[in-house]
């Protein structure tokens, strides 16, 4: 009864309110911290083709155990994907409760956003959108690196973007994530104070300040990266599905 009584009004029988939903909003806070800063990690990451074939497959054998296994193993990449896959699934849903499901909210909140022309608001818009843009190609992407951790490399990565075409998506995919993962933390430094202090005014100057600069410089850096693998993957097409040897097996190879 007293459950029904709560689903009606949004009050308990005592008068008091759930604690959930305040819950739930930490939660949804705590999923995105964690998604944004591997979001930053994983652009770093794949982002090594800058500085060659040599260092990007370092990097995936260093993500593979190479540091402690005496061989590789790629299901290590699966278990850190799926990880992060459960994360975003939660942080989705966690989300998604928020999101303007009818018409008449909808054009509430769009009334609201234009009257009131605070920046603030038209970001947690944009977040609303990526977001909806990233639940598809998102798990798109988090599926393959499931599905198939070893297609991990300069020339598995780069077949995937040219031959496998999968280089639309990773663009789209870029500019959602980006837009989303830096707006998210702006808007938790400003949710939780974090680096606020105490001066908001100026806090929310500067970090909106840093917020830009950090779309602009990693939009730059995941782009790069891309263009580079979509170039390596063009020059590699004929030899579509050869895995790249690093130099010191090719030189071991030929003192043999």
């Amino acid at each position: 009864m007293s459950d029904l009584i709560e689903g009606y009004l949004g009050k308990r029988v005592d008068g008091t309110k759930s604690r959930m939903p305040a819950l739930l909003d930490r939660w949804q806070s705590i999923t995105g911290l964690i998604l944004g800063l591997f979001i930053i990690g994983h652009m770093f990451f794949t982002s090594s083709i800058l500085l060659g074939k040599e260092a990007m497959y370092a990097e995936t054998k260093l993500f593979e155990g190479s540091l402690f296994l005496s061989e590789p193993q790629p299901a290590l990449v699966s278990l850190a994907a799926t990880f992060i896959f459960i994360v975003f699934i939660v942080h989705a849903g966690l989300a998604m409760r928020k999101f303007p499901y009818k018409y008449r909210e909808y054009k509430m909140l769009k009334t609201h956003s234009a009257h009131l022309g605070h920046i603030d608001t038209t970001l947690w818009m944009v977040q609303a959108a990526t977001g909806f843009g990233m639940f598809f190609l998102g798990s798109a992407h988090l599926w393959m690196m499931v599905a198939e951790p070893g297609k991990i490399g300069p020339y598995a990565s780069a077949d995937r973007i040219y031959s496998d075409h999968f280089g639309v998506l990773y663009a789209l995919l870029i500019a959602l994530v980006v837009l989303h993962a830096m707006v998210g933390l702006y808007r938790l430094t400003m949710k939780w104070g974090f680096t606020v202090m105490s001066n908001p005014r100026e806090g929310r100057k500067r970090n909106k300040a840093i917020m830009w600069g950090a779309i602009l410089f990693f939009s730059l850096l995941a782009y790069s990266a891309l263009a580079t693998y979509w170039s390596i993957g063009k020059s590699h097409a004929k030899d579509y599905g050869e895995r790249y040897v690093p130099q010191a097996q090719q030189d071991k190879g030929g003192e043999s």
